[in-house]
């Protein structure tokens, strides 16, 4: 039999060995779940106390919940969601095909009134080129046959500037010297070529029409491979109130011993406070992220089964963020996911500061020998983060003394 243990931190849980996964019955999630009603219980508790995770929990209570009410509303039997959603998308193809020609026809009308002159014009010379009659087009568009007979029939206009040069003969210069110096640019092979041109007495071409030369027949070198410049970011993360917008992101923290605790965190974008974190000594995975949610909101509104107000939850791309499961449990309890742009960590610009910060004033100045160690650490850190650590944005003041100032209620008492 395969030997296996289990070892329990303050704010994380190490498993080692095969688990088999814990089946339960209709009977006892109603019973786990009229247990997170009782007095002085919380949905975090009695998850803990059975070992299930919180947001499974959290999703049993509110599909409970969600029964009962529109079951007592409609006074009728409870209809199931997949053959509720089977007869929706039925309506929603026989509508769409109902009306697409009306829609398609009321929006070309609106898009040629609202168009001025030219751009009618242009629209209309458009249709009398496709083949439809002119009299019609111009009736419909609302413009005069004469002139759009006038603009049809007019002669093409003149070439301006001087014709092109023939580059056959450019061409093959440039061949014959590529051939031999693969590794030259445009800006050498020109060079050259105008050294040629001085000898023999002719024109120079000009640096533009080599480049355009080069460029049509895959002349040109490839581009440098090297690191490119910063992305260009003109959003704005932060907001001006509370529990509009949640940031949330995760680090690693280096032990001594070889260990690595992996965090995830989340923030308020407005108060800057540090209102919930998951540590493991393992990968943070998608429920991992779910926990996370279900702690923060806990943290700001108690125990509710839904938010009054939707939140927006802004992440990078990492994967327990983007995994379907995350992205459904979060717009069930009232979030809006929103993630960064790929290869932009200035989008999700406060959760990157959050770590330089957690990792500048607190893991380096203090012992991390192992993952037990940095995991009952952490609550303390972020304690004094959110009560003692002062914030240029905040003017200076801790999170919690922005949120008593501003006289608001703050959360976590």
């Amino acid at each position: 039999m395969t030997e296996h243990t289990t070892r329990r931190y303050n704010d994380g849980e190490v498993l080692s060995g095969v688990q088999r996964r814990r089946r339960w019955t209709p009977e006892e999630k109603v019973r786990i779940v009229e247990e997170t009603y009782l007095p002085g219980m919380s949905v975090s508790l009695v998850a803990r106390r059975h070992g299930i995770g919180a947001g499974q929990l959290f999703t049993w209570r509110r599909l409970m919940a969600q029964g009962a009410l529109t079951a007592a509303g409609a006074g009728e039997e409870v209809v199931p969601a997949s053959e509720y959603r089977a007869l929706q998308a039925q309506v929603n193809e026989l509508q769409r095909l109902l009306g697409k020609k009306t829609m398609e026809a009321e929006i070309l009308r609106e898009a040629v009134s609202r168009a001025a002159g030219p751009k009618k014009t242009a629209v209309a010379l458009d249709l009398v080129a496709g083949g439809r009659s002119m009299t019609a087009v111009a009736d419909a568009i609302g413009i005069s046959r004469q002139h759009l007979s006038a603009m049809h029939n007019r002669p093409p206009p003149k070439p301006r500037g001087r014709p092109p040069l023939p580059d056959a003969e450019l061409v093959a210069d440039i061949r014959m010297l590529v051939a031999d110096l693969p590794t030259y640019g445009y800006r050498r092979v020109h060079a050259l070529l105008r050294r040629q041109a001085r000898e023999a007495g002719r024109a120079a071409p000009n640096p533009k029409r080599v480049y355009r030369v080069m460029k049509v027949h895959g002349l040109l070198l490839q581009p440098h491979s090297g690191k490119g410049e910063e992305r260009r970011h003109d959003g704005r993360v932060s907001v001006d109130r509370r529990n509009t917008r949640w940031c949330s992101d995760a680090l690693e923290i280096g032990c001594d011993n070889g260990e690595k605790v992996r965090v995830a965190f989340a923030l308020d974008c407005c108060d800057r406070e540090a209102m919930g974190h998951v540590a493991t000594n393992g990968g943070i995975t998608a429920e991992d992220v779910r926990d996370l949610m279900v702690a923060t909101v806990e943290h700001r509104f108690g125990p509710v089964n839904r938010l009054a107000e939707p939140i927006e939850w802004l992440t990078d791309n990492g994967s327990p963020y983007v995994a379907g499961d995350t992205r459904r449990f979060a717009c069930d309890i009232g979030l809006v996911p929103r993630t960064t742009p790929v290869s932009s960590p200035q989008s999700n610009g406060m959760a990157e500061a959050f770590v330089r910060t957690l990792k500048r004033d607190y893991v380096r100045v203090n012992p991390t020998p192992d993952a037990r160690t940095v995991i009952e650490q952490l609550p303390v850190w972020l304690t004094h983060y959110n009560e003692v650590h002062p914030h240029k944005a905040l003017g200076y003041r801790s999170p919690r003394e922005y949120i008593m100032q501003t006289r608001e209620a703050p959360s976590g008492i």
